[in-house]
């Protein structure tokens, strides 16, 4: 039914739910699975050698970030006996770079964690799964704590 599944993961409990979530259903369609940690490569603006110093710290920071979530992932997909393909995705919205592992991955579904954000905290911090949900045209199961 499903051939190829994306997972955005953050380390979060919640996308590790997904993960969970996605290694069943990759074993019981054999399905492909590729997980995904959006970085902001350019969260700063500013200029001078003060800038240039923040920014590599910020990248050293975000890949060490991704690299942890992705090596839980690729953990967790191996005890359920499923293959990943992992990838660091790069985007000013992390939409925006879900969406574009989407388009190189050909993925026919996207399983992502939720974390049920509401009010102003909602309002203020926006929702990714929210903005995946109102671009995207393939099924995405969204799993919650």
């Amino acid at each position: 039914m499903f051939k190829h599944i994306l997972v955005p993961v953050d380390g979060s409990k919640t996308s590790m739910l997904a993960v969970s979530k996605a290694a069943g259903l990759a074993k019981t369609f054999g399905s492909a699975v590729t997980a995904v940690y959006v970085i902001d490569p350019y969260p700063f603006t500013g200029v001078g050698a003060d800038f240039a110093y923040g920014q590599a710290q910020y990248i050293s920071a975000a890949t060490a970030e991704a690299n942890a979530a992705l090596d839980a992932t690729k953990k967790a997909m191996a005890e359920a006996g499923v293959q990943v393909t992992v990838v660091v995705g790069e985007g000013h919205a992390v939409h925006d770079g879900i969406l574009r592992a989407l388009e190189s991955t050909g993925a026919d579904l996207i399983v992502m964690g939720s974390h049920g954000r509401r009010g102003l905290e909602k309002l203020v911090l926006g929702s990714v799964t929210q903005r995946v949900l109102g671009v995207v045209h393939i099924p995405v199961l969204v799993v919650r704590d």
